[in-house]
């Protein structure tokens, strides 16, 4: 990679690794510290999850209707920075109050840096002809969960988990600096019109709401595997103590699953992709709930690590795809409803851990809610189908 598009995937990755895998995430491996302290329940561990989902809810919303004009570059590097400053500002205070408002904070800039990021990024790479770098682009979230889940056991042995928050803050200013100078303002959406190879993968345009009702599903599902997956398997024995290297597995498992996955859809079409990526998500979130074991988390975390970011990814791509001259709208209204999902997932299953002490339940219905959304992607295969239909009508000729 040379030129523009390579410094614009560069910046991308630590962008999203600060305001995705750090900012939003980092919560996961910090939570079973914090409740270990201060002994507060799974209902509140919920409540305060949501809280930062609500956040990234309205920031999405925000971001998809704003008029930039221009200045998507200037918004982007304000989120960043404020990503930054909530991150290290959790280590700072016991307030649960504050804690509320700095995940609901960071909850709004990070949907302002992943929309903003990924509408400069991906409008660059398309008027560059390297839409295929996306995946690379998209392994930032993997790559920020990777680093939180080796950098939280070092940063908590110093200062518990109030070090936790405030060294992956200090990791992330680092990371912000290359974010900020590398991402810029580049070809705008308008001027990175629709390609002929867009055209051929993509469904029309009409067929977008079930894209969005699908990716709803999944942020409603996903979350709750994402939000507790460490704190449940705190609980297993076979563990000891060492349930964070459940999260490394998924960061692992993240990096690279998004240029995998890009690759495969420019295979088998985006929307038959997109849909086998959830069918193995749905699976993977269910399997600790039928083997509660070492092993099956394991299996878990890597299935869910390469397919949660996977998934973001096709479906980011295939919006931009159906509606190039509104990314930003396309991928904001994406994102609005994944976090609209994601709002209300931990909040419920946190409830529903405390009411009955068991986490079965809620992981089945979080596996059951992706396998609809799943489904709801097959009104969609037909467009695949056309799509090698063309391909091989053109190589035939």
């Amino acid at each position: 990679m040379t030129g523009q598009p390579r410094r614009q995937v560069a910046g991308g990755i630590w962008a999203l690794a600060i305001a995705m895998g750090v900012g939003r995430f980092a919560y996961t491996p910090i939570l079973p510290l914090m409740q270990q302290e201060l002994h507060f329940s799974d209902a509140f561990a919920g409540y305060l999850a949501s809280s930062n989902y609500a956040g990234y809810m309205l920031g999405a919303l925000l971001a998809g209707v704003i008029p930039w004009h221009g200045r998507r570059a200037l918004y982007y590097r304000i989120g960043l920075t404020a990503s930054v400053l909530t991150t290290a500002a959790m280590g700072m205070t016991h307030s649960p109050s504050l804690w509320f408002a700095l995940r609901f904070a960071s909850g709004i800039v990070s949907a302002f840096v992943f929309v903003l990021a990924s509408a400069m990024v991906l409008d660059v790479l398309a008027a560059r002809g390297k839409t295929a770098w996306s995946g690379l682009f998209y392994g930032g979230v993997g790559a920020g969960i990777l680093a939180s889940g080796l950098l939280t056991p070092l940063f908590a042995r110093l200062g518990s988990w109030q070090g936790a928050w405030i060294g992956l803050g200090l990791f992330s200013a680092v990371g912000a600096v290359f974010a900020w100078m590398w991402v810029q303002e580049g070809e705008s959406a308008s001027g990175a019109g629709k390609t002929a190879s867009d055209s051929a993968a993509a469904p029309p345009a009409r067929w977008l709401p079930w894209l969005i009702a699908s990716y709803g599903l999944e942020g409603l599902g996903y979350i709750v595997t994402g939000t507790f997956i460490v704190a449940i398997a705190d609980q297993i024995p076979g563990f000891a103590g060492h349930s964070i290297w459940v999260w490394v597995l998924v960061g692992a498992a993240a990096a690279p699953s998004c240029i995998l996955w890009s690759s495969l859809a420019k295979k088998l079409g985006f929307v038959r992709t997109l849909l086998w990526s959830m069918l193995l998500q749905a699976a993977g979130i269910a399997l600790p709930a039928w083997w509660s074991a070492p092993g099956g988390f394991v299996i878990s975390a890597l299935l869910f690590g390469a397919t949660f970011m996977g998934i973001t990814t096709l479906a980011a791509t295939l919006g931009r795809q159906m509606s190039p001259n509104r990314s930003s709208r396309v991928i904001g209204i994406l994102t609005a409803v994944y976090g609209t999902g994601q709002m209300l997932g931990p909040a419920g299953a946190g409830a529903l851990f405390s009411l009955t002490g068991d986490y079965n339940g809620a992981l089945l219905g979080a596996a059951a809610v992706v396998l609809a959304g799943g489904c709801l992607l097959l009104t969609g295969l037909r467009y695949d189908k056309q799509r090698r239909d063309r391909d091989n009508a053109l190589r035939q000729h």
